[in-house]
């Protein structure tokens, strides 16, 4: 049985720090044109993309004690990713991927506002940002129902993303 190490919980979701294992969920996820269509890359995760990317989190949450979390159901299942993590040297940012089958439920706005209490309460910073493919409407839904406002566009692999910041 893996271990499990909770991070934050909400009323139907639990954030977890990854198991070494878990390459093959961040994989699935990942793995449809649906899922990764406002992606850098915009294409499937490989499984080594997967691996590398886990491997990452789990040391971003060894220096910055925080990173973008396994995200479970209360039954256990597994519901995708969400996470705040540091973004360039002086802006942290706010980042989730659902699996499809849990799109349109509320998941993602309770995952971001839970995500902000947290970041706040443990007062990691002032403030951060959120950025969405300019296509990405149903993001940009969420994170102006957590509170946040737009902000000047990044650039992400040649594309201005619609951004969005929130302070405390």
């Amino acid at each position: 049985m893996k271990s499990e190490k909770l991070i934050l919980r909400s009323p139907r979701l639990r954030f977890v720090m990854w198991d070494e294992g878990d390459a093959a969920l961040l994989q699935q996820l990942h793995s449809t044109v649906a899922t990764t269509q406002y992606l850098a890359g915009n294409a499937p995760w490989s499984l080594d993309k997967a691996e590398e990317r886990l491997r990452g989190w789990i040391e971003e949450h060894a220096r910055d004690r925080m990173t973008k979390y396994k995200l479970l159901a209360e039954d256990g299942s597994f519901v995708g990713r969400a996470g705040i993590s540091r973004f360039g040297s002086e802006e942290f940012e706010l980042g989730y991927s659902l699996r499809e089958e849990a799109w349109g439920k509320g998941l993602a706005t309770e995952a971001a506002s839970a995500l902000a209490g947290w970041f706040f309460a443990r007062e990691f910073a002032s403030g951060f940002i959120a950025f969405t493919h300019p296509g990405n409407i149903a993001s940009q839904r969420v994170l102006s129902k957590i509170g946040m406002r737009e902000r000047a566009p990044i650039l992400v692999d040649g594309v201005p993303n619609t951004t969005f910041e929130l302070t405390a």
